[in-house]
């Protein structure tokens, strides 16, 4: 098949996400199998990649820019729901799959293409959607947790198969040396407070926080005066390089205070037998399960710091809890044939029924 993937979201290298890292491994997943594979997402005009796409637009004359040094060709625009009409014609797609980013606006958008459409839901957001999923008709969905499908069946009465997202553990698993606490994406939304106290109130232990999303001026100075006060905090640029990141990582830090739809970090770090202290927040739980400690959100830090002490001192329940971690990381659900498998399945389903 031709298979278009969308969002209205930038795309890699423009924003490092788990949305963004999970389509892109099912992108290359997809064309392993066989089948042709285009990306339509957004565009920012920030940075080197952004003033050069940027540049292109004005060039060329054309609402996309085109690029293909993922494996597969991305098309960026502007506003992404303004070209994939065009650009799913163009591709001559077989099926699309719009995922975070608001699909319900970049359905709207292929009227009249009659190229049948399927929803991979990624989080459960509803100013993300761009439109309500329950005035849709003749799409298939799909939810990256149990949480995320309950939600949307709540709210919108979808129904959904749940395909956890995937994870290709060839560019996670490593061995660790196991000397930091890890927190990734020092943002507001992802907890970044609970991690400053944790920090300040375990002066013994050493913590890496590694940016992801940008962060507002206020948030940035706010977290370089912890950095110039706390002796066992460093913060590192953002990075793909995430074997990097997990080769180092005793444990891994996850206070979300946002609605998490699965919590993907935690799905990583479980490869490499990293245990994860991490909220009770939507479905963060169930992407941590044995592999670590769930924690109320508002639970006193002194709670936190005792969950992460122990993991860090005690040799014999860290070893028990790593050892679940990397037994959960093997469950049927996270098994990547059998994703591509049911994804696959769905498409095909999705592309006969838009022929008869």
């Amino acid at each position: 098949m031709r298979i278009l993937i969308g969002s209205a979201h930038p795309y890699l290298p423009q924003l490092l996400g788990g949305a963004q890292s999970s389509t892109h491994e099912l992108a290359l997943a997809l064309r392993q199998r066989g089948h042709d594979v285009c990306v339509v997402g957004g565009l920012m005009g920030n940075g080197w990649f952004g003033l050069r796409r940027r540049l292109e637009l004005k060039l060329r004359r054309r609402r996309w820019v085109r690029d293909d040094h993922l494996g597969y060709p991305v098309y960026r625009a502007w506003r992404a729901s303004e070209i994939v009409a065009a650009v799913a014609l163009n591709f001559q797609a077989d099926v699309a799959m719009f995922q975070s980013g608001f699909p319900v606006e970049m359905v709207e958008a292929m009227t009249g293409t009659a190229i049948p459409i399927v929803i991979y839901l990624h989080n459960v957001e509803t100013d993300d959607l761009g439109g309500s999923l329950s005035k849709l008709n003749g799409i298939s969905f799909i939810a990256n947790s149990r949480f995320t499908a309950a939600r949307f069946a709540q709210s919108d009465g979808v129904s959904a198969q749940i395909i956890y997202p995937m994870v290709d553990a060839a560019r996670y698993r490593t061995r660790s040396s196991r000397q930091n606490v890890t927190f990734i994406n020092p943002h507001p939304h992802k907890g970044v407070d609970i991690a400053l106290k944790l920090a300040e109130a375990c002066p013994e232990i050493p913590f890496v926080f590694v940016k992801a999303w940008s962060l507002s001026s206020e948030d940035e100075k706010r977290l370089q005066t912890h950095v110039a006060r706390l002796d066992n905090l460093t913060v590192r640029p953002p990075t793909s390089d995430m074997q990097s990141v997990y080769g180092e990582a005793r444990i891994l830090l996850a206070p979300s205070r946002w609605e998490e739809a699965f919590g993907r970090v935690a799905a990583e770090a479980h490869l490499s037998g990293i245990p994860v202290v991490g909220s009770d927040r939507g479905g963060l739980p169930e992407a941590i399960g044995p592999g670590g400690s769930i924690l109320s959100l508002d639970a006193p830090i002194e709670e936190w710091a005792a969950a992460l002490r122990r993991l860090w001192s005690d040799e014999a329940h860290y070893q028990a809890v790593s050892e679940a971690a990397l037994r959960y990381s093997e469950r049927d659900e996270m098994k990547s044939e059998r994703q591509i498998d049911q994804i696959v399945n769905i498409l095909v389903a999705a592309h006969e029924k838009g022929r008869k």
